[in-house]
């Protein structure tokens, strides 16, 4: 049961942080380019360099969330009930 409960919250975590961080993205991208990030990059009407930009951007942040929140979900667990469960290599 430990490794179940283990990678439900962690992927819940993960997927939370992934929600809170495209937020900090597009705010982010909002005060630095004084503009709304494109809401399709893959429409040939948004310009490359501003498609590559948000997908770098936007991907960076979001990857850096969930990495940030499994870990420390990880560390949680692990200090809360003495170790992490052994089939639990992997949480999202």
């Amino acid at each position: 049961m430990g490794d179940k409960v283990f990678k439900l919250m962690g992927t819940g975590l993960a997927i939370a942080a992934g929600v809170v961080a495209k937020q900090v993205a597009t705010g982010g991208w909002k005060l630095v380019m004084n503009d709304e990030p494109p809401a399709n990059p893959e429409d040939p009407e948004t310009e490359m360099w501003e498609a590559v930009a948000w997908a770098l951007a936007s991907g960076a942040v979001i990857a850096l969330a969930r990495l940030m929140m499994t870990r420390k979900w990880t560390q949680y667990y692990a200090k809360s009930t003495g170790g992490v469960p052994e089939n639990a290599d992997s949480v999202s």
